[in-house]
């Protein structure tokens, strides 16, 4: 079975992770630090996603199957 991310992905996560460590990781527009670990690998996978690295494409909230009305 192939990778889902590839290990050059994981560096820019790994990267985020410590500037996180640091304080020094900002989020978007607000630019506000991040405190949050889940954000800052969220940012990590984001940066490795405009880079062109294997990523797997982001999952979007949709409505499921069996709650919908007919």
């Amino acid at each position: 079975m192939a990778r889902k991310y590839s290990r050059s992905a994981s560096k820019d996560v790994k990267s985020a992770m410590r500037s996180r460590k640091k304080g020094t990781l900002k989020s978007g527009r607000s630019g506000k630090t991040v405190k949050s670990r889940k954000q800052a690998i969220a940012i990590g996978l984001s940066e490795a996603r405009k880079k062109g690295k294997k990523v797997p494409k982001k999952k979007t909230g949709g409505r499921k199957k069996a709650s919908r009305k007919k």
